[in-house]
């Protein structure tokens, strides 16, 4: 496959890639979408002209921010629905109530390096279960949606962090070895790239394609739980210059037909054979198709027992 390149780069905002790309009569559903980049990434939607529908376990937070967005972009039509992606629950309440086609579905929300190792009531890791299972089970739950749009994408959002562990099938929700923060971290990362490879051999013939990104280091509230941004000042992003490659990903006909993929800072991940301080590259073994298809089998088959424990 030949590398996909933009003319987009590391200082890049979403206003820059979003340019001439009209959304209108397009719908797209933003998890994690009350705070950090997830409310740039909806705002330049909406401001493009989709319907843009904010998926957040606060409810209240996600109308200030709708409220927020519609006064900023003029679009009336953002909407709140509520969404808890470590909850199995609420993912089949959201996939039930949803109506009508999904253009693009953005796999935004996310934890990391929890200091404790914390578990579902599946008894699942609660990374793994957020970051991955969450929207595993989210999209497969829209699959018709998305396939009734046409050329529907879906928009995993991973992170440099995949380059510090591998999916560990073995004992992906440490039953037997030492809870690590950021091991726990990685491996849920490197599935949201695997889950990207497998969506889109299962899904391209319904016109579903997925890929996976790297935003960038953004200072957010996902880091409360490491102390804040330790990235040098140097190598830091806006929310709006860190939510660009969500969007170029999710919108640009650069990418028309392209799953499968992993992206960072408006291009295509060059491999790298090692996990070079966790700055930049894709390690192979996370969109590798052997993996990505494990992976998929083992994510249904602990969908199926929790459906039945």
């Amino acid at each position: 496959m030949t590398r996909i390149t933009t003319p987009f780069g590391f200082t890049s905002t979403t206003e820059d890639v979003i340019h001439g790309v009209d959304l209108a009569g397009r719908r797209a559903v933003v998890t994690g979408a009350a705070s950090g980049i997830g409310v740039e990434t909806a705002r330049a939607l909406a401001a493009a002209g989709a319907e843009v529908t904010l998926a957040v376990r606060n409810t209240d937070a996600g109308q200030q921010v709708a409220a927020d967005i519609t006064g900023s972009t003029g679009n009336a039509a953002v909407r709140v629905a509520r969404l808890d992606v470590a909850d199995q629950t609420s993912v089949e309440a959201f996939t039930t109530a949803w109506d009508g086609p999904l253009h693009i579905l953005v796999a935004n929300a996310g934890v990391m390096a929890l200091p404790e190792l914390e578990r579902t009531r599946e008894g699942w890791e609660t990374q793994f279960a957020t970051n991955h299972l969450g929207h595993f089970a989210l999209a497969r739950g829209l699959h018709r949606a998305l396939a009734a749009a046409g050329g529907a994408r879906v928009v995993a959002v991973s992170s440099s962090g995949h380059l510090i562990s591998p999916v560990v099938f073995d004992d992906i929700h440490f039953r037997y070895r030492p809870y690590d923060p950021l091991l726990a971290y990685g491996q849920s990362k490197t599935a949201v790239n695997l889950f990207a490879v497998a969506a889109t051999r299962r899904w391209a013939r319904d016109g579903i394609t997925a890929n996976a990104l790297m935003p960038g280091a953004i200072a957010t509230k996902l880091q409360r739980h490491t102390g804040g941004l330790r990235t040098p000042v140097e190598r830091r992003k806006t929310p709006a210059q860190g939510a660009a490659t969500t969007v170029l990903v999710a919108v640009s006909p650069l990418l028309d037909g392209v799953g499968g993929r992993y992206f960072e800072d408006g291009d295509e991940a060059l491999p790298v054979a090692d996990g070079n301080g966790w700055v930049s590259g894709v390690a192979p073994y996370s969109l590798d198709p052997a993996n990505a298809d494990r992976l998929w089998d083992a994510s249904e088959r602990m969908l199926a027992d929790a459906r039945t424990a």
